[in-house]
């Protein structure tokens, strides 16, 4: 395989995965729990306690909880009886590296760029 090739095949397998990875984030329960397990950090947070902090029955809560995990951004762990659900932060910085990669075109983008945003 030619050094083009694996670039181009590497280059999908990355779109693909910030396609499902997006996905998976564009729905506000998700997007809700996803930030809600980035806040919990690294010791991530029991099932029960996700909702009920976010109000949502189990069945609900399964379902996205299935969704954010096959796309890759959510690590399941059963610890006695509970699962307990973690952010998965290399992914999340894997995202974010790649909807950042060539920010800007070398422009500054540290500030905001519309002046009616502000």
């Amino acid at each position: 395989m030619t050094a083009a090739a694996a670039d181009s095949i590497s280059t999908f397998v990355e779109m693909t995965s910030a396609v499902s990875a997006l996905g998976a984030l564009a729905q506000e329960h998700r997007l809700a729990l996803f930030r809600l397990l980035v806040q919990a950090g690294s010791d991530g947070m029991p099932a029960g306690a996700i909702a009920d902090a976010l109000g949502l029955p189990n069945s609900s809560l399964s379902f996205h909880l299935a969704q954010l995990r096959r796309a890759g951004l959510v690590s399941q762990e059963r610890r006695h009886r509970s699962l307990i659900y973690r952010a998965d932060y290399a992914a999340m910085q894997e995202l974010l590296a790649y909807l950042t990669e060539n920010c800007c075109g070398g422009d500054d983008c540290s500030g905001p760029q519309d002046p009616s945003r502000g």
